[in-house]
């Protein structure tokens, strides 16, 4: 019987690209994946829309990655998001740009992304096995084989694409840095990213369910160095914050061991001076309105009593009785609506997990380990992740794409 030269382990985004550019680059490929379907987190992609990657330059990519970047350079230089964009649409799957460079199929369906993949498996006789792998099996520092529940399937190269832990319902459960660190490898702990907030206090529960467009949101640290700052949407919820703002701050804090204060501006086309001309120029519109009735053309409806207390204004006060000092707090309050962060929400409720195998362990340019021979590593499990906006999957293309062809040429090599 012929050895199996690729065993890919893991059907997410990065081990269906790495099986297909393993296989095409002239291995036998097997695929390994327990869910009975694969790409299981891809489906819930883009809220369910599969935002796959973002129509940008290789630098436009990088710039989006607040770590590790300069691992990727090779990867996204060699797959880019133009070619990642032509492969799909090859692949049957048309597309579009949406705003922030976006793309997304025209159907809007992660589902025909999925579909594609896997008729394009098919297509290229990938074997398929809904098997669990147990661990790697390892002779004079290189690999040879992945061990399964029923015994050892004999590999000339590996490759590692086992995603991170987030949604460990979709398959994501960390199994991929255990057997990492048996080769060897040293694990930055996997943390959070792409997250929501959770607030130490409860005026965002007050507030639950309340959208915010075009607001800018800043975030602070102990020391009151800004961390984060952008424009955008964002949402209050039971426990905190999230929404678009909100998930691409959370890629920028250490929030277990710093204390961070996120700060919304409510009005940032208003300098505080533009903000006062319209302040004062309502009230003389409406000089006996309450002040809470007031608000309803500065703010949503929803924030006002919150506003009122921040700015400690009585809600029924007439607004023409408004003095100076007054004025002020409100401009402060809503050009600064502050809200301490007590953490995140657990890593199992993250977009992507940071963290992962050290990136100065693998070779960047082929994306095989240098602690093992024969082992390659692609997506999620590296230390590398990006902002939301089609970033997270066009690493998992790229390192998938890089490892799948490197594995085969070493394969090859090997049996040579």
């Amino acid at each position: 019987m012929m050895q199996t030269q690729v065993v890919v382990i893991g059907g997410g985004a990065a081990g269906m690209m790495a099986a297909l550019s393993a296989r095409q680059a002239g291995a036998s490929v097997t695929l390994l994946e327990p869910n009975e379907k694969l790409g299981r987190k891809l489906y819930i992609t883009g809220k369910g829309r599969c935002n796959l990657t973002n129509n940008t330059t290789p630098e436009g990519v990088l710039n989006n990655v607040p770590r590790n970047g300069r691992f990727l350079y090779s990867a996204v230089t060699k797959f880019p998001p133009g070619a990642v964009m032509e492969y799909f649409e090859k692949l049957g799957v048309p597309l579009k740009t949406e705003r922030g460079g976006r793309v997304f199929p025209c159907s809007d369906k992660a589902a025909d992304v999925i579909d594609a993949l896997f008729f394009a498996l098919k297509k290229e006789t990938v074997t398929i096995r809904r098997a669990r792998a147990m661990g790697l099996e390892m002779t004079d520092g290189r690999v040879t084989g992945v061990k399964l529940e029923d015994g050892v399937l004999p590999a000339g190269a590996v490759i590692l694409a086992t995603g991170g832990v987030s949604y460990p319902g979709t398959g994501s459960t960390g199994d991929g840095y255990r057997f990492a660190r048996e080769a060897g490898h040293k694990i930055v702990e996997p943390r959070a990213s792409l997250v929501p907030l959770v607030e130490d206090g409860d005026t965002c529960a007050r507030m639950q369910g309340l959208s915010l467009k075009n607001v800018t949101l800043t975030v602070k640290n102990q020391k009151k160095k800004v961390v984060f700052q952008e424009q955008g949407e964002m949402l209050f919820t039971h426990f905190g914050l999230s929404g678009p703002l909100v998930l691409s701050a959370s890629a920028h804090g250490d929030w277990s061991k710093d204390r961070y204060t996120a700060i919304i501006d409510l009005k940032p086309a208003l300098d505080e001076a533009k903000l006062e001309a319209r302040i004062l120029r309502d009230v003389s519109e409406a000089p006996n309105k309450a002040f809470h009735n007031f608000l309803e053309g500065l703010a949503p409806r929803l924030m006002i009593p919150v506003l009122c207390e921040k700015a400690d204004i009585p809600p029924d006060m007439p607004v023409n009785t408004m003095t100076k000092g007054q004025r002020r707090r409100l401009m402060e309050t809503m050009k600064h609506f502050a809200i301490p962060i007590a953490g995140t929400r657990p890593v199992k409720e993250a977009i992507i997990t940071a963290g992962g195998v050290k990136t100065g362990e693998i070779d960047p340019g082929t994306m095989m380990s240098k602690k093992t021979r024969g082992l390659f590593l692609a997506g999620e499990v590296i230390d590398v992740d990006a902002y939301t906006g089609g970033f997270n999957l066009q690493i998992a293309w790229c390192t998938g794409r890089v490892a799948g062809e490197s594995a085969a040429r070493y394969a090859e090599e090997e049996r040579a």
